[in-house]
């Protein structure tokens, strides 16, 4: 083991040499193109060029990027990294790919010793990371106006065994014991979105180019920060941020939600429903068609966006 990775260590130093010869390459091939503006159409102008580096398997790369600026409007960018697809002071895609599959198998502290272990690569737990609120994360000065974050939490059983089950031929495993009380733990998860990135995929049904989810086994005060951590890392939180916070009326979100000064509390439709049917029950009766009708008419205005005093006519 030892003398795989001394000849790992000799030869790391090459392949790094290597990349950034084919980086440099292909920086002096985009270096006398000149950008357009994505809004007026009109040449940009080069305005500076720094050094920036982001990290690969085999080391750090670095390499002098040029910045355009239009001198229309305050559109500025840096077409190279848009080739390279790389950010800087980040991991390169193929990095952050193969990390992020030890993430998803193995606790954070235990990917981030895999990471030294397999790829030669040194990182701090990501854990850590997203949990810590004061991160620099990415600037703010176009965040959105809105952003929408959607935060619940579930039971999960958790089966702890000393040994791993192993299949013995073409012997079927037994079925699982049943899981004690005392051994579900509630995992919390959010999801950040977008609203101005909903696409109608289809007539009548839209769908959202991207989400971030963030999950933890902590408590709701952890989840919060973390959801935090992200929005920062993001850049997508911001004076003038409109936080919306979907939820299901749980204490627990809404004793939370607070903590964005700029924000929309929705009870989330399912939940609203639910409430309306146990109005209606006491109103009109158990199996009343009235109770039927009245749910149904909700439910109605409730996805044609008529939110505003939905109890009128009652």
């Amino acid at each position: 083991m030892l003398l795989e990775r001394e000849v790992d260590l000799e030869f790391r130093s090459r392949q790094l040499e290597a990349l950034q010869e084919k980086v440099n390459a292909v920086a002096e091939a985009t270096r006398f193109s000149i950008p357009s503006c994505p809004h007026c159409g009109r040449p940009m102008a080069p305005h500076d060029a720094r050094s920036v580096s982001w990290l690969a398997r085999f080391g750090r790369l670095r390499v002098p990027v040029p910045r355009y600026r239009c001198p229309n409007c305050p559109y500025e960018c840096r077409p190279l990294l848009d080739v390279l697809g790389v950010e800087p002071g980040r991991v390169t895609g193929s990095l952050a790919r193969l990390l992020a599959l030890l993430a998803s198998i193995a606790p954070y502290p235990l990917a981030a010793r895999l990471a030294w272990l397999l790829l030669g690569v040194t990182i701090s737990p990501m854990s850590r990371y997203h949990a810590d609120s004061r991160s620099a994360g990415a600037q703010v000065k176009d965040a959105p106006p809105v952003v929408v974050l959607g935060v619940d939490g579930c039971m999960l059983g958790m089966q702890v065994r000393s040994h791993r089950r192993r299949r013995v031929g073409e012997q079927r495993l037994p079925a699982l014991p049943v899981i004690e009380e005392g051994c579900f733990r509630e995992v919390k998860t959010g999801v950040l979105l977008l609203p101005q990135e909903r696409v109608e995929t289809s007539p009548g049904r839209r769908s959202v180019v991207r989400r971030f989810l963030v999950t933890c086994l902590g408590d709701a005060d952890e989840i919060f920060r973390r959801l935090y951590a992200q929005l920062r890392e993001l850049g997508w939180v911001g004076a003038n941020t409109v936080v919306v916070i979907v939820g299901d009326g749980a204490e627990w979100i809404w004793n939370r939600a607070n903590m964005f000064v700029r924000r929309c509390e929705i009870l989330d439709f399912w939940h609203a429903l639910e409430h309306a049917w146990e109005f209606a029950r006491l109103r009109h009766g158990e199996g009343s068609l009235h109770a039927d009708q009245w749910v149904h008419h909700i439910a109605e205005d409730l996805r044609a966006g008529k939110v505003v005093n939905p109890l009128v006519g009652v």
